[in-house]
């Protein structure tokens, strides 16, 4: 959040995004393949140990990741990712009627890797063109290989741990609201706009739980399809997850002087990331389990939040629109598509 605070806006959006990229990427790519080839054996064991090697690696070069120093934090990614490597070559040697899909994953990811350390010698000029490169490379990856043969996935699993992730990331902007306490309890002068915005962020933050968890997620995975969407769309559901933690500790600093950025400017650290976490739940989730009342309060709440800086005191219009939206999400629960569809023809 320091980019923020120090308003260099477009730079820290840009770093975070490529940073978290390679999180969510990591991350998903092994959830996906633990519903399918999870053989739980002391090698299997032993190379997710590497993954989290990679991940300590990567954490540790995150500060210079954001200073434009990609060198430690790519090294960490890589390790992660030839992990995943051997996971495929295994799971390929395994099973005979999934090998071609299999290999053509480890064969796609082990060529991106490659690419990803070419990285780190090409002129610095060219490094931005060729990360978004890459990204576009990784994403692709899985659409090819699963061409080849769909590989099996429990919805119920899968959704499990999309719903783990959510909670860690969502008990971030609880830290926040902790945190303005904290400030306040340190003496700070005004106490009562800290007061308000830890109680405001609590109220927003148990409201994103609430319309996360509210949609069948197992029903938005059917298809191939259905996954693909689900999955990526998830980058930008848990981007802005992580992003409202930042968020909430960018307003604190407002509140205490601390920020070079405006008042209007800092809560719209806030009701930008509320907004794009809705809409996309909305989107790969609601919408196809809600009835029309729903669709229509869901996505029209997510962009009235960012009416929210014309309110004097921040995240109080985030606030009172979300729990709104819960109110009838409480009251208008979910439909299933046949009961939907029965209910437009009447």
């Amino acid at each position: 959040h320091h980019d923020l605070t120090e308003d260099h806006v477009l730079e820290g959006v840009i770093a975070y995004g490529a940073a978290f990229f390679a999180i969510w990427w990591a991350w998903m790519n092994f959830t996906w393949f633990a519903t399918s080839f999870d053989t739980d054996d002391w090698l299997y064991r032993v190379l997710t140990f590497v993954q989290m090697g990679g991940v300590l690696t990567f954490a540790a070069g995150l500060g210079d990741f954001y200073d434009g120093d990609y060198g430690l934090a790519i090294l960490g990614y890589v390790v992660m990712r030839v992990a995943m490597v051997a996971q495929w070559v295994r799971a390929g040697h395994g099973s005979a009627e999934l090998r071609s899909t299999a290999y053509t994953y480890a064969g796609g990811v082990a060529a991106v890797q490659v690419l990803w350390l070419v990285l780190l010698v090409v002129p610095e000029s060219v490094r931005p063109a060729l990360f978004g490169v890459l990204v576009l490379a990784e994403i692709a990856v899985p659409v090819v290989a699963e061409r080849r043969g769909t590989t099996p996935w429990h919805p119920h699993h899968i959704t499990e741990r999309y719903g783990l992730f959510t909670l860690i990331l969502l008990g971030e902007s609880l830290l926040g609201s902790s945190n303005a306490i904290i400030e306040a309890l340190d003496g700070h002068a005004d106490l009562a706009p800290l007061i308000a915005i830890a109680v405001l962020t609590l109220a927003v933050t148990c409201s994103l739980w609430w319309i996360y968890f509210w949609p069948p997620h197992h029903e938005a995975i059917g298809s191939l399809g259905q996954s693909l969407r689900y999955g990526y769309v998830h980058y930008f559901v848990f981007a802005a997850a992580g992003a409202l933690s930042a968020g909430i500790e960018v307003e604190i600093d407002a509140l205490t002087d601390h920020s070079k950025l405006s008042d209007m400017a800092a809560t719209f650290t806030v009701s930008v990331p509320v907004a794009i976490f809705v809409l996309g739940i909305w989107w790969i989730a609601i919408r196809d389990n809600a009835d029309r009342v729903v669709n229509v309060v869901v996505p029209v709440g997510a962009l009235l939040v960012l009416a929210d800086p014309v309110i004097p005191v921040p995240v109080t219009l985030t606030a009172v629109i979300l729990v709104v939206v819960v109110t009838v999400l409480v009251v208008r629960g979910p439909v299933s598509r046949s009961g939907r569809q029965e209910h437009a023809q009447g």
